[in-house]
């Protein structure tokens, strides 16, 4: 499958590495280790519609989910940026299911109606969480 080009970290200078690296370190830890952890996640932001419209999709179909949120509009816009950098996600709501990014609003809902986000919750093994 092919991915979207990145620059590589050869072509980025040790400081700036360091840099990026301690951008919101602490948000950035949490968030993976809430996506370890729990089985399905969302990572969203107050008043943000598409927020709200996928947690109440997940639950009208019975999916528990943790809902971690960072900040509003005026608010937190640092910490969202460090878990979108972190994840390659551009925007909120981001769902994981097992340690997988599922996506935003309609991706997910899109998993929902075909039922392989239900599928991905029959069991079997945790697919880890990205790195």
């Amino acid at each position: 499958m092919p991915t979207r080009p990145r620059l590589e970290d050869r072509s980025v200078s040790p400081a700036a590495l360091a840099a990026m690296d301690a951008f919101h370190a602490d948000v950035v830890r949490e968030v993976r280790e809430v996506v370890q952890r729990d089985t399905v996640v969302v990572f969203g932001m107050a008043r943000n519609a598409h927020v709200k419209r996928v947690r109440k999709a997940l639950e009208d179909a019975g999916v528990p989910h943790t809902y971690m949120e960072y900040g509003g509009y005026f608010s937190k816009w640092r910490e969202r940026l460090a878990i979108k950098l972190w994840s390659g996600w551009p925007t909120f709501p981001q769902v994981f299911v097992r340690g997988v990014l599922l996506g935003g609003e309609d991706l997910t809902k899109a998993a929902l109606s075909d039922g392989s986000l239900k599928a991905s919750l029959g069991g079997g093994a945790r697919v880890p969480a990205v790195a």
